[in-house]
């Protein structure tokens, strides 16, 4: 008798090793998503770097300039400032769960797909509090790697049922504790009176406007332990992390993949958080554009007006998320009339009907302008990490008063049109890495951190 040791080795079980997401995989509206919001970021971090100006009662957006500055501020303070960062939030957790189901779909175990993503927001956080060490006090990548790191021991693993108990509870608890305040304030007839104006401006924490690089470092280290050590568990604590569950509940059923599927949702959600998102930050925008009389303590970091901009931040990134998907949906199904429509390879005859998902891959097919910029956009979507850590080595340098203090001398406006410029310079380096095939490096680098060899 005799063996085939070769055929015994091919049939034998081999044990999956985890991998990373195929670029054929990705679909398009989270990516897409993931660039705009970078651009977003860009802007709303913008009032960061103008170290010289005067800042209002909240001591985030500058008060002077003229009227081009005021418009720039009235739309940050309505639409993206307290509103990018949910945006974010929800994408996070939408990938990390879409992480976790492609590794256990792939044959991982879920504890081993469960530590693969502990290791990542682990490593998150390293990267991140590097990052605000040389030159973003505001860092996010630490702080979402601590909730990720939280949020994923308790939740990945659960059930849909545990899940959606857990994100109502989550909600509850963000929505009470930032009510409290100020209905005690209000039934005490102290509600103007909520808030301290005298606190020092927010912006003075990211350093900025240090002359020498050490000492902005050091101011930079504080903030980032501050928010990684502090805030983020106070956001765990207090239920903020609702906006992640949401991620991993949405990612379950493939919202964002198939979005046609889920029409009634989207609209519905975009709508309504949408305008739920901007009613919350009208009155913020409104009274510091000097158009709603209020007192300076209701303007403040800890004002009636901040607690209302905060706690409809949430609706709004829900709502950009909404309505970026129903884009996507809208678009590829015009690329597939499109290509229905036209002459087949050889015959001329109609091309037969599709019903695929929309992937990063096949739904911007047709070489329009349009679609350039919607695979450019999407393609700093998929190296959002690098794009945003981009951001910072051509903000911090330029603008900063340890480097060549241009944020002295700009203005609202024109730091709105730095930050789009910034933006588009990560644009094309993502576009210029997307027709090549290659990841961006600090995506690569985390891979080879999270799985150990090249992948």
């Amino acid at each position: 008798m005799t063996f085939d040791t070769a055929a015994d080795e091919a049939t034998r079980p081999v044990a999956p090793r985890p991998t990373g997401v195929r670029a054929a995989e990705r679909a398009l509206a989270p990516d897409l998503a993931r660039g705009l919001m970078l651009l977003f970021i860009a802007m709303s971090n913008t009032a960061f770097h103008l170290w010289n100006a005067d800042h209002g009662p909240s001591g985030w957006q500058p008060v002077n300039g003229g009227w081009l500055d005021h418009t720039v501020q009235f739309a940050m303070i309505v639409g993206l400032d307290l509103r990018i960062y949910p945006l974010f939030a929800f994408l996070f957790g939408y990938g990390m769960m879409q992480l976790y189901l492609r590794q256990t779909a792939s044959g991982t175990s879920e504890r081993k797909a469960a530590a693969l993503l502990r290791k990542r927001s682990l490593w998150m956080i390293v990267i991140g509090l590097t990052h605000a060490g040389l030159l973003m006090a505001g860092d996010i990548v630490g702080y979402y790697g601590l909730l990720s790191l939280a949020l994923g021991w308790l939740f990945l693993r659960r059930g849909d049922r545990a899940l959606k108990w857990w994100i109502w509870i989550s909600l509850t608890v963000t929505v009470a504790a930032a009510a409290q305040p100020v209905v005690t304030a209000a039934l005490q007839g102290e509600l103007g009176s909520l808030g301290d104006a005298g606190a020092d401006a927010g912006s003075e924490a990211y350093g900025a406007g240090e002359g020498s690089w050490l000492t902005a470092a050091g101011t930079r280290m504080t903030t980032a332990f501050f928010l990684v050590g502090m805030a983020a568990p106070l956001v765990l604590v207090t239920g903020g992390g609702f906006i992640f569950l949401l991620g991993f509940w949405a990612a379950r059923r493939r919202i964002l993949e198939e979005p046609g599927k889920h029409l009634k949702l989207l609209r519905g959600t975009a709508i309504v958080g949408i305008a739920v998102g901007w009613l919350g930050g009208l009155p913020a925008a409104l009274a510091h554009v000097g158009a709603l009389d209020v007192s300076p303590d209701a303007e403040s970091d800890t004002g009636a007006l901040m607690a209302l901009r905060d706690v409809t931040g949430s609706a709004a990134g829900l709502g950009y998320v909404a309505l970026v998907a129903l884009f996507v949906h809208w678009w590829t199904r015009r690329q597939q009339r499109q290509r229905e429509a036209g002459p087949g390879p050889t015959t001329g005859a109609a091309r037969p009907a599709t019903t695929a998902e929309p992937t990063a891959a096949t739904a911007t097919a047709t070489p329009t302008p349009v679609a350039t910029a919607i695979t450019a956009i999407s393609a700093v979507g998929k190296r959002s990490l690098s794009c945003y850590l981009t951001h910072s080595l051509l903000f911090a340098p330029i603008l900063a008063a340890w480097g060549l203090g241009l944020g002295e001398h700009l203005t609202s406006a024109t730091m709105v049109l730095f930050a789009l410029g910034v933006w588009l310079v990560t644009v094309a380096g993502a576009y210029a890495l997307e027709i090549r095939g290659k990841r961006g490096p600090a995506e690569t680098l985390l891979r080879r951190l999270m799985y150990g060899k090249r992948t």
